[in-house]
């Protein structure tokens, strides 16, 4: 293929399977920022209930983000919060699930990543040194690859 020529895959003749991915990522920031969230008294609001929301409605809309991702019909999208008691941030789960012909991890990490920026919105005016790292998949299942899991 010549530089600069992108296409979408073509998936026409590819078997609909039931398919899920995992992703994970992490907000670091100050421990008085973290203790903001814990008690709810950032200005802006409920940090993570805006978080979840936002980590929702982005992998619903993953293909309008992302070039090349098809449009996929999600039946399941999960945004989970941690927030560790000996660390200073929240970790980030997301899970999306559906049947389609093509993955459903691009729509899971899309959904870390807008939960992480918007706890950093809903942060930033008390903590703009918040770092935002390790996204990344940690398992898929489905489709003709099979099962994915992070570190096998």
């Amino acid at each position: 293929m010549e530089s600069g020529q992108i296409h979408m895959i073509d998936v026409t003749q590819k078997k609909e399977t039931q398919r899920q991915a995992v992703a994970k990522g992490k907000v670091q920031m100050k421990p008085a920022t973290l203790e903001l969230i814990r008690k709810g008294e950032l200005e802006k609001g409920d940090v993570l209930a805006v978080a979840k929301t936002a980590g929702i409605m982005a992998a619903k809309e993953t293909y309008h983000l992302i070039p090349l991702c098809h449009p996929l019909q999600l039946t399941h999208i999960a945004v989970e919060f941690n927030l560790p008691e000996n660390g200073n941030l929240v970790e980030i789960t997301a899970s999306t699930k559906g049947i389609g012909k093509t993955g459903f991890e691009m729509e899971a990490l899309v959904a870390v990543s807008m939960s992480a920026l918007t706890i950093y919105d809903m942060c930033k005016a008390v903590d703009r040194s918040m770092t935002i790292g390790e996204i990344r998949l940690v398992r898929k299942s489905g489709g003709k690859s099979g099962l994915y899991v992070a570190g096998e």
